[in-house]
């Protein structure tokens, strides 16, 4: 848990493939010099990362690249989202910052306290956050300039069960979520997505987690960039929390390989 690693990986794909996994929060990894920071003991941390780790999700979007027809960029997060969370905004603007999980989280899945109170997010943000976020804006501008378009999918994963941290909880928890954006998901990237995933199960669209990441250099500014969440309940592949794999994955890997050749 405290071995160097590095903080994100681009793993390159085809030169003609406009698609980039994306895979934020599949890492288990803290830092020695950020785990200082956090005031749960061993025992209490790795719980935690059991609730709060969208766990193979790296592994899937691996299998699904080697399955794709033309190989899909990948770009992973490889340290935990309790260093901190590259999906949030760093401001006010993000409505996490209600229960302690902004860009860096000062509470935990079950609202008790992770960070101190007076925790300054700066160092971390100007050390992890920023460099995240500009090289997944240069992998988005590598793909426009390549192909003249992007396709981000967004590779989570999420409880059966909600977790008090949701702020959203109360709608339909379907075996694949959908997240959308108004400007960035063209009704057609929906579709695939249903199709892609019909032997998966039901799929619903933003619930019980909406919307999808794009770099805010793009956002609501250029059409060129799409984008789309895929939020795969945790018991339809995998023991919770924190627990192995099952035959699930593999089935999962394929309809996201399908979604991949079809955008």
């Amino acid at each position: 848990m405290t071995r160097t690693v590095p903080s994100f990986e681009l793993l390159p794909g085809a030169a003609e493939s406009p698609v980039l996994l994306h895979v934020p929060h599949s890492a288990r990894a803290v830092p020695a010099k950020v785990r200082a920071g956090i005031v749960l003991d061993d025992a209490g941390l790795e719980r935690e990362l059991d609730h709060i780790t969208d766990a193979h999700t790296a592994e899937l979007a691996e299998r699904a690249a080697a399955l794709a027809g033309v190989t899909p960029w990948r770009f992973v997060n490889r340290l935990s989202r309790l260093v901190v969370d590259p999906e949030r905004f760093p401001d006010e603007r993000e409505e996490m910052l209600a229960v302690g999980m902004g860009a860096v989280y000062t509470r935990t899945t079950h609202r008790a306290e992770l960070r101190g109170a007076g925790t300054d997010p700066g160092p971390l943000l100007d050390r992890y956050f920023r460099p995240y976020a500009h090289a997944m804006t240069e992998a988005v501008a590598d793909r426009l300039a390549a192909t003249g378009r992007a396709v981000i999918v967004d590779v989570h994963s999420y409880p059966a069960e909600p977790l008090p941290y949701e702020l959203h909880a109360a709608g339909p928890r379907p075996p694949v979520c959908l997240g959308t954006d108004a400007f960035h998901t063209p009704a057609e990237l929906t579709e695939a997505a249903r199709k892609a995933f019909a032997g998966c199960g039901e799929t619903g669209l933003d619930s019980p987690f909406a919307g999808t990441y794009v770099p805010l250099e793009f956002h609501g500014r250029d059409a060129r960039v799409g984008a789309l969440m895929v939020e795969i309940r945790r018991d339809t592949y995998m023991a919770e929390p924190g627990g192995p794999a099952g035959p699930g994955l593999e089935r999962l890997a394929s309809a996201l390989a399908a979604l991949v050749d079809a955008v």
